[in-house]
């Protein structure tokens, strides 16, 4: 694809700047974007890490939206162009005069000097969009929560931070959308990795054993083979096996997680890995050890992985942070060759 052969040009080592390693979060408003990025800035490092949302790039405030026939969802109301330039110059380790919108008050505020670090991480609505912004990406992901989940947490977050009452916040849902299916979920099909966060199924198909309820959510992540993957042999139960076929695999790891072929959403096949709610912790640091000595570390895995909005850590948040940051070291070494 066009993209990608861009982004294979620009990881020719040359003169100038280091370039970064870029990494996309897409999805809709309250997928949970926000909680995945602070997660990786924070086991990377703030000093080794540069996040940047682009809803910041909103070409109208929250007042001047109230007259118009399309709400923040549509590219139409954001600066692309810009974003798109934007992107680009972190790419190649250029700075950026980044414009803020601040979401508690729906009022923009002064831009701010953004210089890359080693990694980037760019979060936001629209990052996945045009065909530029996901060339000066290394690895993409879009998070998928159901619909009923992504509400109710809108509706939280909206209500507690943002001033809104849940009735406005239901009705701007609604509103947005035919936007949302047009715009926002076209990006899953870009993405090289897609994580769903779900409430598990009891009795789980994969173990048998009955889930308790309000057992925290679990994860499942399609692994495209649009970039190399972590080797999971030896972390997860032998083999994988077609969709609905129950897994007997054995050791601490096997009770953590599970890996299956699954189909995509255009028929072809796919790894899924699925990290359940109930894993005890015991066995989810089996899990982040394994992946983790295939970067080769001296050190433990982070330990500030998985804590959520609460401030609660779940397992499935910590795996999934894990093998993101497990992208983004293994790009840092050897960028030509993360693309399968």
């Amino acid at each position: 694809m066009p993209h990608k052969q861009i982004r294979m040009q620009r990881a020719e080592p040359g003169p100038g700047p280091a370039r970064p390693v870029m990494l996309a979060i897409a999805g809709d408003s309250a997928a949970g974007k926000t909680t995945i990025t602070r997660g990786l800035v924070e086991a990377l490092g703030a000093d080794r890490c540069t996040a940047v949302c682009v809803d910041d790039y909103h070409r109208y405030d929250r007042a001047e939206r109230r007259d118009l026939p399309f709400t923040v969802l549509h590219p139409d109301c954001n600066y692309v162009p810009i974003m798109e330039q934007h992107l680009q110059l972190l790419a190649m380790g250029q700075p950026v005069l980044k414009p803020v919108y601040d979401h508690r008050t729906g009022l923009f505020t002064r831009p701010v000097l953004v210089e890359p670090r080693q990694f980037v991480i760019v979060e936001g609505l629209l990052p996945l969009h045009t065909k530029l912004a996901r060339a000066c990406f290394d690895a993409t992901v879009y998070l998928d929560p159901p619909e009923d989940i992504r509400r109710a947490w809108k509706v939280r977050r909206d209500t507690a931070e943002r001033g809104y009452t849940a009735e406005q916040v239901l009705a701007e849902l609604e509103r947005r959308e035919p936007e949302s299916a047009a715009f926002i979920r076209p990006q899953r099909a870009f993405a090289d990795i897609v994580i769903r966060f779900a409430p598990p199924t009891s009795p789980s198909p994969f173990t048998g054993r009955a889930v308790p309820a309000g057992t925290p959510l679990s994860a499942e992540l399609l692994l495209r083979p649009t970039i190399r993957h972590p080797d999971l042999d030896g972390v997860v139960p032998d083999g994988t096996v077609p969709d609905g076929t129950v897994f007997n695999g054995t050791g601490r790891g096997s009770r953590a997680i599970h890996l299956r072929l699954a189909r995509d959403a255009d028929g072809r096949p796919v790894d899924a890995l699925h990290v359940h709610g109930d894993a005890a912790r015991e066995d989810s640091e089996v899990v982040e050890k394994a992946i983790w000595s295939r970067l080769g570390a001296d050190s433990g895995p982070p330990a500030c992985l998985g804590r959520t909005r609460e401030g609660q850590r779940t397992e499935p948040l910590a795996i999934t942070q894990l093998l993101l940051v497990y992208h983004l070291l293994d790009a840092s070494r050897d960028p030509a060759q993360t693309r399968a």
